[in-house]
C-alpha cells in the first residue's frame, strides 16, 4: 500500500554528552574560571566540577539504556539533558565568579575602560591632527604646539628662577657668614695689635735701627736700606697708633732675642718690643709733631749756591742761566747721552760742599748698576737705588719710602733737598706695577699710573716756618717713546725750574751742554740781588740773538777767563752798559 510520504523536518545531530564530552568541557572550565578566581574559589569550584560530572555521566548512562525503548525520543532526550546540565553548570560557574571575583574584574575592567578611553583620546587627537594637516588649517596646530613650547620654556624659567633664588640665597648665606668671620677675625686681629709685647727680666734685649714702612695691615722696620730684606722687624699697628709712628720714621728700638726652645716655632720676622727714639727725638715729643700736609708752602727765598772751583764750569753756568733756591721743584730735561748723570753728580758735589747743613738724597731709579756704584763712590750722601734688574714694584717703593723720609725731616724743620734719576723712568714703573683703570692715554700710559708720580715731584716745597723739600728730577726727552713724551708734558707745567740740555751740543762735545736760552727759573728775582738781576738779564738779551751753539761759547768762553761768577757779571756790564729805560725795576 502505498502511503504518502510526507517530508520530516531533518532532525539535528544531538551531541551525545558523556564522560569523556563532558570532561574538557570541565576542564575548560575549569581552566577558565581558575585564571581569575582566588585560590579559596578554584577548589570549590573544583569540587561542583567533578560532582557535575558524576551527573552527567549516570545520565548519559541512562540515557542509553532507554535509547532502545525509545528511538524516537532519543535526540531530543538527549539534547535536552545535555543543554540543562550544560545551563546548570554554567550557571553555577558564573555565580561563583561573580560572588568570588566580583571586585578584582569591576577594577580589572575599570583599568581597561581608562586605558581604552585614554588611547581612544590620543587617537582621537591624532586624528584630529591628521585631519587638521589634511584640511590644510595647520596654523592652528602651530599654534596649539607654540602654546605647549612656550608653556614648556614658562616651566623651565620657572624652575631655572627658583633653582637660581635657591643658589642665591646659599650665595648670600655663604658670603654673609664669610664677613662675619672676617669681622671676627679682623676684631680679633686688632685685638692682639693692641697687646702690648710683655718683657721679662730674663729677656735679652737687641737693638734694632731702621726707616719704619708702614702697609695697610702691618709695619715693619727696614733695618738693610729702603727695601725689605730677611732682618726686618715687624711692627704692629697698635704700636703705630700708641706711638704716632708715620712712615719714613727712624726708629730706634729693640727686639727680644728668641729664648730657649723658640726658635723652631718663631715667626719669620722679630717682633719689636721696645720703642726708644723717633728721628732722634723721644717718643713723647715726636708725638707733637706736625703732619707734612699742613705745612704752608711758598716761592724759594734762600738760594742754593752751585759755585765752587773756577773749573768747575757745570755749576756756574747752573747759577747764572737757572739758580736753585730751598724748596725748588726743578727739572733737568735731558735727551740720551747729553750729560745728565754728570750734571747731576756735579750739583750734588755742590749743594754738600756750599751746605753741608741741607740733607742731601740722591734717588736713583731703574738705573745701571755701575752708575749707582759710580754715583755712591762720587756723590757725599745719601745714595738710594733701585737698578733695573730689579721688578717695577721695588722701584716704586724705594721712591716712595725716600720721599716719605725726606717729609719726616722736613717737618722737623730740616733742609732737604733730593735729587731723582729720572721722573721718566718712574712713571713707567708705576705703569707697569699700579693697578689699571681702564684709562689709557696716548703711547699706552694708564691715567692712574701719573698721579704717584706728580705726587713725588709736588711734595717740593718751601716751609713758611722752616724747613724745606728741593727736587730735582731729570726728565728724557727725544727717546723716540710716545710714552716718555706723554710722562714730560704731565711734568713740563709742574716745575717752577728747569735745565735743558741739547743733543746737537753734546755730539760736538761741547760740555756742559746747556741750552742758555730755554733754560730759567720763575721769580728769579727773589733768589738773587737787585745788582745781579740786572746784569743776568742784560745778559740774556744778549744771548737771545745768537744761536744755540754761539750763546754757549760765548759763555763758556768768558768764563774760562774769569775765576767767580761776580767776576763774569762785572766784566758783562762794563763790556755792555745797560741802555736807559730798561732798567730792571
Amino acid at each position: 500500500m502505498d502511503e504518502i510520504q510526507q517530508p520530516t523536518k531533518p532532525v539535528r545531530k544531538s551531541r551525545r554528552v558523556t564522560s569523556d564530552s563532558a570532561a574538557p568541557a570541565a576542564d575548560s572550565a575549569t581552566s577558565t574560571t581558575s585564571a581569575t578566581e582566588t585560590p579559596a574559589a578554584k577548589k570549590t569550584t573544583r569540587a561542583r566540577a567533578k560532582t557535575a560530572e558524576g551527573s552527567t555521566a549516570a545520565q548519559a548512562s541512562s540515557t542509553e539504556t532507554n535509547s532502545t525503548g525509545s528511538k524516537s525520543n532519543e535526540p531530543k532526550a538527549a539534547e535536552s539533558a545535555g543543554q540543562g546540565s550544560e545551563r546548570n553548570f554554567e550557571g553555577e560557574e558564573r555565580s561563583e565568579r561573580n560572588r568570588n571575583g566580583e571586585g578584582e574584574e569591576r577594577q580589572e575592567r575599570s583599568d581597561r575602560n581608562r586605558n581604552r578611553n585614554r588611547n581612544r583620546n590620543r587617537n582621537q587627537n591624532n586624528s584630529s591632527d591628521n585631519n587638521s594637516n589634511d584640511s590644510g588649517d595647520s596654523e592652528s596646530a602651530d599654534s596649539a604646539r607654540d602654546t605647549q613650547t612656550r608653556d614648556n620654556d614658562r616651566g623651565n624659567e620657572r624652575g631655572e628662577r627658583d633653582f637660581n633664588d635657591e643658589r642665591g640665597n646659599r650665595n648670600r648665606n655663604r658670603n654673609r657668614n664669610r664677613d662675619r668671620y672676617g669681622r671676627n677675625r679682623d676684631r680679633r686681629a686688632n685685638d692682639r695689635d693692641e697687646v702690648e709685647p710683655e718683657i721679662s727680666p730674663d729677656d735679652v734685649l737687641v737693638p734694632v735701627a731702621g726707616i719704619l714702612d708702614v702697609l695697610d695691615n702691618y709695619a715693619f722696620v727696614r733695618t738693610s736700606g729702603y727695601l725689605p730684606g730677611p732682618n726686618d722687624v715687624y711692627v704692629s699697628l697698635g704700636q703705630v697708633k700708641k706711638y704716632n709712628l708715620r712712615k719714613g720714621d727712624a726708629v730706634v728700638g729693640a727686639i727680644r732675642q728668641p729664648r730657649e726652645g723658640e726658635g723652631a716655632g718663631r715667626q719669620k720676622f722679630n717682633a719689636i718690643v721696645r720703642i726708644d727714639s723717633i728721628n732722634g727725638l723721644t717718643v713723647e715729643q715726636a708725638g707733637a709733631r706736625v703732619e707734612f700736609g699742613k705745612l704752608t708752602p711758598l716761592y724759594p727765598q734762600s738760594r742754593l749756591r752751585l759755585e765752587t772751583e773756577p773749573n768747575k764750569l757745570s755749576t756756574r753756568i747752573i747759577d747764572l742761566v737757572s739758580p736753585i733756591g730751598k724748596g725748588q721743584r726743578g727739572l733737568i730735561v735731558s735727551p740720551p747721552k747729553a750729560g745728565k748723570t754728570l750734571v747731576l753728580q756735579a750739583i750734588a758735589n755742590s749743594i754738600t760742599t756750599n751746605n753741608p747743613e741741607v740733607h742731601l738724597m740722591v734717588v736713583l731709579v731703574d738705573e745701571r748698576p755701575e752708575e749707582v756704584t759710580d754715583m755712591q763712590r762720587t756723590v757725599k750722601g745719601e745714595v738710594i737705588a733701585s737698578t733695573f734688574d730689579r721688578p717695577a714694584e721695588d722701584h716704586t717703593t724705594v721712591a716712595e719710602l725716600a720721599i716719605e723720609r725726606a717729609k719726616r725731616l722736613v717737618e722737623l724743620g730740616h733742609d732737604v733737598v733730593v735729587l731723582l734719576d729720572s721722573i721718566t723712568r718712574l712713571g713707567r714703573a708705576y705703569n707697569l706695577s699700579a693697578p689699571a683703570s681702564g684709562r689709557i692715554l696716548s703711547g699706552g700710559v694708564d691715567s692712574s699710573a701719573l698721579y704717584p708720580p706728580k705726587r713725588f715731584f709736588g711734595a717740593a716745597r718751601n716751609i713758611e716756618d722752616g724747613g724745606s723739600l728741593t727736587i730735582l728730577a731729570t726728565a728724557l726727552v727725544e727717546t723716540g717713546s710716545k710714552m716718555d713724551e706723554v710722562i714730560f708734558e704731565e711734568f713740563k707745567g709742574t716745575g717752577n725750574m728747569e735745565l735743558r740740555l741739547s743733543r746737537a751740543l753734546a755730539d760736538k762735545r761741547i760740555f756742559p751742554a746747556v741750552d742758555v736760552n730755554a733754560s730759567g727759573t720763575r721769580r728769579e728775582e727773589m733768589l738773587m740781588s737787585p745788582d745781579e738781576t740786572k746784569i743776568v738779564w742784560k745778559l740774556r738779551r744778549a744771548l737771545a740773538g745768537l744761536e744755540q751753539q754761539q750763546a754757549l761759547e760765548l759763555v763758556l768762553s768768558r768764563l774760562k777767563e774769569t775765576s767767580s761768577n761776580v767776576e763774569f757779571l762785572m766784566q758783562v756790564q762794563k763790556s755792555m752798559p745797560v741802555p736807559s729805560g730798561n732798567d730792571a725795576e
